[in-house]
């Protein structure tokens, strides 16, 4: 199972003279992904690497640094801990000694790697949409189980009933059909 941050995350280390910023987030589209570097990167700092995975797409940031020794490395400590739906930027203030290619290989990926440690995790949820009608006097015992599981439904009036759609968690899918079959006597039918 994958997992995701539950919230935010900042983590700073100073190492040879330089101040390495990792700020971390959970997002759930690339264009999250963005707007989160875009707030939080520092002009002023001498670099702002970055990497974000959201399922199979990925996508890492050098910034000026040698190839490969910054973008690569924080993508490297996201996928390392079974991460998506994540952004890591790394913020360097160059503190005027150089660090070779491992150097900041190992300074980038582990300041990255020690802020997604830190950070709260929560499994990410497969949703699956469930769609079903129920006779019209089934319906204030549906609105009660979803009430229950603090779940809101779209509703569509038919001649036969009402029809419900609604977003469960994967997992759950089955139980929760079975459930409404028991409860209104298997008069509530799945469509699809």
């Amino acid at each position: 199972m994958a997992y995701t941050l539950a919230a935010p995350v900042v983590h700073e280390e100073n190492i040879q003279k330089s101040r390495f910023i990792a700020k971390a987030a959970p997002v759930a589209s690339e264009e999250e992904a963005l707007a989160f570097l875009q707030a939080q990167r520092e002009p002023q700092a001498t670099h702002n690497c970055y990497a974000y995975k959201l399922g199979n797409l990925y996508r890492f940031s050098d910034d000026g640094e040698p190839a490969g020794t910054a973008g690569k490395p924080i993508l490297h400590a996201i996928e390392a801990q079974g991460l998506d739906r994540v952004v890591v930027l790394v913020v360097r203030y160059f503190g005027g000694v150089k660090l070779g290619a491992g150097g900041l290989v190992r300074a980038y990926g582990g300041v990255a790697a020690e802020a997604l440690r830190r950070a709260p995790k929560v499994p990410l949820t497969q949703w699956e949409e469930v769609r079903f009608v129920v006779p019209f006097s089934q319906v204030g015992r549906v609105h009660r189980l979803l009430a229950a599981r603090s779940w809101r439904a779209s509703e569509e009036y038919l001649a036969e009933g009402v029809r419900f759609c609604l977003r469960v968690p994967a997992e759950e899918r089955e139980a929760f059909l079975q459930e409404l079959r028991d409860l209104t006597r298997g008069q509530a039918y799945a469509e699809g």
